[in-house]
């Protein structure tokens, strides 16, 4: 939209800046008729992955506008944290270490062919004595296979989501990263992802998004992912390296497609087919340092030295590099936005600045976030302040989520609870509700597997789903309910918890005593009448099993949240007999079933 004068553009931006809430405007939960206690509940279920036993308490206690501004600020000491991460051979690694020591598949092949061990005959005879001559190799040349390295990427993001003081940060860190998704299912970018969500995601999500864009768009995860790393000009000068493949060269469209329609402007954000191939010659030359000692270009820029290349137009930053000798030099069209001819990498910088700064941008960034904190359908009202605020600062993301928890819309009471966890947030949640220790990470990491989120392996670019719909199915539900039940009973290995000490070690008298007792606990401040009335009938049911698998099978309604969850347990009210059950004194199993049949409900599906 275009003004016709001066004067209303300054009239417009007075109005988004006047707009904007500060750090200093408290917010606002007892208008719309919250205590301090269910508000600290609220932020902790949405800007946290769960409460931990007591911090509702302790949020009320810090205040509840401290706490926040104290997470949005992502700044507090990880003690505890850091010497659980302490042995990690890959955490402060850089991506020419990590590429050299954690080998993908071409340069495992590359190493056996060198060392004579990959012949037809070999592999074809017994595939079992080459590998195992290939990881005797490697040892010996102090090589590590790279699954070793996505092992370690696994644990810390558990880790980091179970026990970081800084919550949001985290959980934004999970967001973005499933905004610019990149997949460990792509060869040529599987090395990169833990620098890419080290060094470009989670340093920025709290900042402003072009940066976070910039930053995201120059990795060399997401330069292979999309494959602009091998986009050139069809016009580009002579190549420098005469020995780089032929088949890699010419113009690739995919993450100039990509960048507009899942990162900024949307699907609907008013760009054509002509607009993709433009954003693409932009971005050409855009590309990785050669890291590898034994690939392909590792000698490229060996015969001109930094000075040289600067003077060619070549621009080195970290892993980063812009070849000028594969740039589109002509001039482009872009949004109706002239490009002259010779703009360069600023050319793409410039590129992508507009994209980050263009309404449809906006409108996307915020309406994603409001489906992420405040509702799988979130109001217009809301989205229209989030977008004036996104606008006004610059697309500042901590000024946007201080206008989302200052909005009505997210404290609306008639349904607080309508988002449902995604499968790590449903583990991650019950770890930390139960206070447990986790010692074998990766075995959470099989339990999300086998509920349908297998992170860092999402294939598409658009990355997991964020609706209930994904989520709640027929199987989904089934398997959320058994790793409920076998994260209680400590069934998993390497997770180990104390569930009567949530309690400080006080036995409940009843079965329902026990589901009220330790539903106020993993869930506090919530309302537990009819999530209780629902599980009664399988506490100390001998038929649970059976229950369950029948439960699991029921037909779910697509079109409801609340019918979709509850539809797991849609039993039979319970009979006076099971009301008065008693708890046998020490009886830890029918107390991890209860929690674990807590765990596996509907209420705790969601946050």
């Amino acid at each position: 939209m275009k003004f016709a004068k001066p004067f209303c553009v300054g009239m417009g931006l007075l109005f988004l800046f006047v707009f904007t809430v500060s750090a200093a405007d408290p917010i606002p939960f007892k208008k719309y008729g919250y205590t301090p206690a269910q508000a600290a509940a609220r932020l902790l279920d949405r800007f946290s992955f769960g409460a931990k036993p007591g911090q509702v308490d302790a949020v009320v206690a810090m205040g509840i506008d401290n706490w926040f501004e104290q997470q949005l600020e992502a700044n507090e000491l990880n003690v505890s944290l850091d010497k659980r991460l302490a042995n990690f051979k890959s955490l402060q690694l850089n991506n020419d270490s990590i590429v050299n020591r954690y080998l993908n598949a071409g340069q495992v092949i590359r190493l056996a062919t060198r060392n004579g061990l990959l012949n037809r005959d070999s592999i074809q005879a017994d595939q079992a004595a080459y590998r195992a001559q290939v990881r005797q190799l490697m040892q010996q040349q102090g090589y590590l296979p790279i699954q070793e390295l996505h092992r370690e990427l696994v644990v810390q993001k558990i880790l980091r989501a179970a026990y970081s003081n800084n919550q949001l940060q985290e959980v934004l860190t999970d967001f973005w990263f499933n905004h610019f998704n990149v997949s460990a299912t792509k060869n040529q970018c599987q090395q990169f992802i833990y620098t890419y969500e080290r060094d470009a995601i989670r340093p920025n999500v709290l900042g402003n998004f072009k940066d976070l864009l910039l930053a995201t768009a120059m990795h060399p995860a997401m330069l292979e992912y999309l494959d602009n790393a091998s986009s050139v000009s069809v016009r580009n000068a002579p190549r420098l390296n005469a020995n780089a493949p032929r088949n890699a060269r010419g113009l690739n469209e995919n993450y100039a497609r990509e960048v507009m329609e899942l990162h900024t402007l949307g699907v609907d954000g008013g760009y054509t087919q002509a607009d993709v191939t433009a954003v693409a010659r932009a971005l050409t030359g855009w590309t990785v340092m050669p890291l590898a000692k034994d690939g392909p270009g590792r000698n490229l820029l060996e015969r001109l030295n930094p000075e040289q290349l600067s003077r060619r137009g070549f621009v080195m930053q970290g892993d980063f590099l812009f070849r000028a000798d594969q740039h589109d030099n002509e001039a482009k069209t872009i949004l109706n936005k002239n490009f002259s001819a010779n703009g360069g990498y600023q050319e793409g910088v410039d590129v992508l600045t507009m994209l980050a700064e263009h309404p449809s941008t906006a409108q996307f960034i915020c309406t994603k976030l409001a489906t992420r904190f405040v509702s799988d359908t979130p109001s217009a009202s809301l989205i229209k302040n989030m977008v004036k605020t996104f606008q006004s600062t610059g697309g500042n993301i901590k000024a946007v989520l201080r206008t989302m928890v200052h909005d009505p819309a997210f404290w609306k009471k008639t349904a607080p609870h309508e988002k449902v966890k995604s499968p790590f947030e449903l583990v991650i949640s019950a770890v930390r509700a139960t206070n447990a220790q986790i010692i074998q990470p990766f075995q959470l990491f099989n339990w999300c597997t086998k509920m349908g989120q297998r992170f860092y392996y999402y294939q598409a670019p658009t990355g997991f789903p964020d609706r209930a719909s994904y989520w709640i199915n027929t199987g989904s539900l089934l398997n959320r309910m058994n790793f409920g039940l076998a994260f209680a009973s400590q069934k998993i290995p390497g997770v180990r918890m104390d569930l009567a000490a949530l309690n400080n070690y006080h036995e409940p008298e009843s079965a329902i005593d026990a589901l009220t007792v330790y539903s106020n606990l993993l869930l506090p401040q919530r309302d537990h009448t009819a999530n209780i009335k629902r599980l009664i009938p399988l506490v100390n049911d001998e038929a649970v099993e059976e229950k369950i698998n029948k439960a699991a099978g029921a037909d779910l309604s697509a079109t409801s949240t609340n019918k979709q969850t509850e539809s797991m347990i849609d039993v039979s009210k319970s009979n006076t007999a099971e009301e008065k059950m008693i708890l046998d004194k020490g009886n830890k199993t029918l107390l991890s079933q209860v929690v674990g049949i807590i765990i596996g409900s509907p209420e705790f599906q969601r946050k």
